[in-house]
């Protein structure tokens, strides 16, 4: 009988897909063999054709959920005949490789861990071949047990009956275990554990203690979000004072009951990746104030693993809240703790209680955090659920490279020809425990995706530990100009490759002429860039305190643009006539000061103007003000002034200095913060939606591409968005991937992989 060869490629290993392809065959009387083959899915089909175009429909029309079909390739051989249908031992073969994500619980196992009469009832690993993790338990491909940390855990009897057994939910599902035989939950540094464990955690959560919880990825800090002495007492313990709390809520009643939501932003929360989600609260919310102070907005996600739902609802008599604040475990600059040698160094000084478990964590995975803009995803961090999921581009391409990405929110990214494949969330990289995560992640990720790069990306900044970790790698090093990299990012998430007007907007970046950049506009491709213009330049003074500090960043501009600098610096509280001298004179020497064209800075500088913030606790913390200050003017009228940019030499410079100035002035006679908040954010698109369109008339170019961490303000992203498609301009944006520096690592990849093809070192 004929034998049919189907090689099937994409996310189609750790999501059931063998036990669905052994379940179909064996309904269809197909004999034969499925395999994973570490790249793809090997199915040997001996059948009629009759039977194979059944299949084939069901392949096509009804693969597993999580499953992600990108290709299928088929070949007819002769064979000896089979004597029936198996899985069989996978096998290694070179190729692309599709790791899966994470997934969440799915609904028939969490129906099944409150089921009294079933053996799984309250396990805290419950899973099936649709649910549980993949990433994070990961050690080689191809997908299989032995290959993971759930090698360590022999099944039992029963659990090995359903991994075999093709009429169970759980054939072949790699971490399959119960009660019986899978890891267990224990309290650090006590001998309570299993049942015990969790109801000391649930009742000192109640009682307004602060837990530390070992999930899929890491550790979570824990407390009750309706409480605001606990929240606070977790904020003064982790020395964060303002920047947002992601809080957990038990199901979609609790969400549906505190946030206000869309259709769309209900069906990513409650989906298999289960995203945290920007939400806007309702003016009931019971959340404390201490969970987001002066934002209004919360992030929210929903449980995704069963010991997430644990302590929630359990069978015990202890009344526990259905919102819980649930952050990153770390140390603030570390890496998410993800052993017990890790939380008892790192986090036992934040906690009064720390719930483990044995199953490793082999690669840390954080939360993934996503806004909504245009009533679809944004991403914000991309990390668990998504990572590593690959990009995969047009054309062809020929090499594998590794982009290790930026100091801040970093993450790095492997190229192995068109798929590029961005990793989970590291960190910053300013702390030496962030940096070693790096490198042993990068190494990890090699290994799986059997990657072996002959060429390192890095950023341009020579003081960055990001180049520092790409020079001892032995490889040749490439540097890229971070803002390039993020315009190239967007471009490849929208897989574009012809030229684009990029408009780079962020904190800080290393410019080509060793300055700081931070608001530019670039014209670009993969071959490289031109500079074509930027907001207008200023002096930033104080180093990395400058960063923090935006009173010092408007001081500085309203002294050297306006007669009244000193006068409105004082009126409106930004500094006093001491600092504001010491300031000048430091400038004057150039002394720790330094040529900018910081957007991130420029909003830093207008909110304390406004007296909305002088300083951030937090990155991004005064910007994020200026901009919920701006949405509240429910107006849409504000003064454009007569001039938006002008030429200096062979760049065209957006007059911001010189708004910045007119804002103080009329703050300072009394104008409406709010409306003025919102006049900076309109005058500003203005002078980006002009620049392009010169700039466009000048080059023919007609696609904008939008980037960098300032866009993650969406009244802004929407202003210039609007603006520039009315001028009949298409405009590229982000969407999964971030605009911040957490989203350059595939810029980066992209820009070294087109160097391999065209085997050259790309310069400015």
């Amino acid at each position: 009988m004929k034998t049919t060869v189907i090689r099937v490629y994409g996310i189609v290993q750790g999501v059931g897909f063998r036990p669905f392809v052994g379940r179909e065959c064996l309904r269809l009387g197909i004999k034969g063999t499925v395999a994973n083959k570490g790249s793809y899915v090997e199915i040997h089909a001996q059948c009629s054709d009759e039977q194979l175009a059944a299949f084939r429909y069901q392949l096509d029309n009804s693969p597993p959920v999580r499953s992600v079909i990108l290709e299928t390739v088929s070949v007819t051989a002769d064979e000896d005949e089979y004597p029936d249908f198996r899985i069989i031992e996978s096998e290694k073969e070179a190729g692309n490789i599709f790791v899966s994500p994470d997934i969440a619980t799915c609904e028939l196992c969490k129906k099944e861990l409150y089921d009294k009469s079933n053996r799984r009832y309250l396990h805290p690993f419950i899973n099936c071949t649709a649910c549980g993790p993949r990433l994070t338990i990961l050690d080689t491909m191809p997908y299989d047990r032995v290959r993971t940390s759930m090698g360590e855990f022999p099944m039992c009897p029963e659990c090995e009956y359903e991994y075999t057994h093709h009429e169970t939910r759980r054939f072949d599902a790699q971490p399959v275990c119960c009660n019986e035989c899978g890891p267990e939950v224990y309290l650090i540094g006590s001998d309570i554990r299993g049942r015990a464990a969790i109801t000391a955690v649930r009742k000192a959560i109640s009682e307004g203690k602060i837990a530390a919880v070992k999930g899929i990825g890491g550790f979570h800090l824990c407390c009750d979000a309706k409480n605001e002495a606990a929240v606070n007492r977790l904020r003064t313990l982790k020395s964060r004072p303002m920047k947002p709390f992601a809080v957990m809520m038990k199901d979609m009643d609790a969400v549906r009951r505190e946030c206000i939501l869309s259709p769309a932003q209900e069906k990513i929360i409650d989906g298999h990746q289960k995203p945290i989600i920007l939400l806007e609260k309702r003016d009931s919310c019971s959340i404390c104030e201490a969970v987001s102070p002066d934002d209004p907005n919360v992030g929210v996600m929903l449980p995704y693993a069963p010991v997430q739902m644990l302590l929630f609802d359990y069978d015990d008599d202890i009344a526990m809240t259905d919102c819980l604040v649930m952050t990153s475990g770390n140390a603030r600059g570390a890496p998410i703790c993800r052993s017990d040698e890790d939380a008892k160094s790192e986090i036992s000084s934040f906690c009064d209680i720390m719930l483990s478990h044995d199953r490793k964590i082999r690669i840390r995975s954080d939360d993934s955090v996503m806004d909504f803009y245009e009533d679809r995803p944004y991403m914000i961090r991309r990390s668990r659920g998504y990572a590593p999921l690959p990009v995969m581009l047009s054309g062809e391409m020929k090499g594998e490279v590794l982009a290790v990405g930026g100091e801040l929110k970093n993450t790095f990214c492997i190229g192995k020809d068109t798929l590029f494949y961005p990793s989970s969330y590291v960190g910053d990289m300013a702390d030496i425990r962030t940096v070693d995560a790096l490198r042993e992640s990068v190494r990890r990720m090699e290994t799986l995706l059997e990657a072996s790069p002959s060429l390192v990306v890095c950023d341009m900044h020579p003081g960055y530990n990001t180049t520092a970790l790409a020079e001892e790698l032995g490889l040749p090093v490439l540097r890229i100009q971070h803002h390039y990299a993020h315009i190239l990012s967007c471009m490849a998430e929208n897989n574009y490759s012809d030229k684009v007007i990029g408009v780079s907007f962020d904190g800080t970046g290393y410019g080509t002429d060793k300055t700081i950049w931070g608001g530019e506009f670039l014209v670009c491709d993969n071959s490289g860039f031109s500079r074509c213009g930027s907001i207008a330049p200023f002096i930033q003074s104080g180093g990395d305190i400058s960063s923090k500090e935006g009173w010092r960043i408007a001081a500085s501009i309203l002294r050297d643009n306006s007669d009244r600098g000193e006068e409105h610096c004082t009126r409106l509280g930004i500094c006093d006539e001491k600092s504001y001298r010491f300031l000048s004179s430091m400038a004057k020497g150039n002394i720790n000061s330094v040529r900018s064209t910081s957007a991130g800075r420029l909003f830093d500088a207008v909110s304390a103007v406004l007296g909305i913030r002088r300083s951030s606790t937090f990155e991004g913390e005064a910007s994020m003000s200026l901009m919920f200050e701006a949405m509240k003017y429910d107006g849409s009228d504000y003064d454009k002034p007569g001039k938006l940019f002008y030429p200096d030499n062979d760049m065209l410079i957006a007059d911001t200095n010189s708004l910045l100035v007119s804002l103080a002035g009329k703050y300072h006679d009394g104008g409406d913060r709010k409306a003025l908040a919102y006049a900076f954010h309109a005058v500003l698109a203005d002078m980006i939606c002009e620049i392009c369109a010169e700039i466009s008339e000048n080059s023919g170019i007609n696609v904008c591409a939008l980037s960098g961490g300032v866009f993650q303000n969406k009244l802004l992203l929407d202003m210039a968005k609007k603006r520039l498609e009315a001028k009949g301009m298409k405009v590229l944006i982000h969407g999964l991937i971030p605009p911040n520096d957490g989203g350059i690592a595939l810029g980066q990849a992209v820009y070294g992989m087109y160097a391999l093809q065209n085997n050259i070192i790309i310069s400015e």
